[in-house]
Order: structure tokens, then sequence, then C-alpha cells
């Protein structure tokens, strides 16, 4: 029996494209990737539980395989893109007080707005 799952708009950009490329539809290309990621893991030079250990900063990265390296160092970057609580604080206060934020597109800062601009 057939499932519909939701994918990021990221990772279906990816699929459509792969799918293009191996002449495969959309769901075959996701099939046949789960296929390959289920027999990494089996494999034995994957484990998943030393990906997360590593990005937690509990094991060195020195420690992993080739394959468990290009696995946490995509997970390390999706990480390092999202801010942390305290990140959101600080540039909450920085708004408040109108002071700069961050940096547009063409490398000009942006700045908050007072609460008396709103």
């Amino acid at each position: 029996m057939a499932q519909s799952i939701k994918l990021a708009d990221d990772i279906m950009k990816i699929v459509r494209r792969e799918s293009e490329l191996q002449s495969r539809s959309v769901a075959g290309q996701v099939a046949h990737w789960v296929r390959i990621g289920r027999a990494i893991e089996l494999s034995g030079h994957f484990d998943h539980a030393r990906i997360t250990a590593a990005l937690a900063g509990q094991i060195e990265t020195t420690a992993l395989t080739s394959e468990e390296k290009e696995v946490w160092l995509d997970s390390f970057v999706e990480k390092m893109g999202q801010p942390g609580p305290d990140e959101k604080s600080y540039f909450a206060g920085r708004r408040q007080l109108g002071l700069g934020v961050g940096l547009d597109a063409a490398g000009n800062l942006v700045r908050g707005k007072t609460a008396s601009e709103e």
C-alpha cells in the first residue's frame, strides 16, 4: 500500500533533479535512495549513533569512517545554519534597540526597528 510523506522543498529539488538524470520517477528515486541508505547502515561501515555522538562533541570526527564523515558534515552544516536560543535572545534584544541584526544580500547592515518605529 502506497503512503505519502512530506519532504522539505530543498530535498524535493534534489530528488526531482536526480530522478530526471537517472530516468526514474520521483517516487522511484526516493525508493532507490532508501534502499541504498539502508544497505549502507547495515554494512557495518556506518553507524548513525557515532555521527550523533560526534555532533554532540562526545567523540572526535577523526574516529568516523569516510561515509560517516559525509553525513556528519551535512548535519553539521545544517545545524550551524540554525540559530540557538542564546542567539535568538541576543538578536531579539538588538532588534528592540534598533541595532544591527545582520547583513542583506548586498552586504549592507540590516537594523532592527525600535518599538517606537513599529
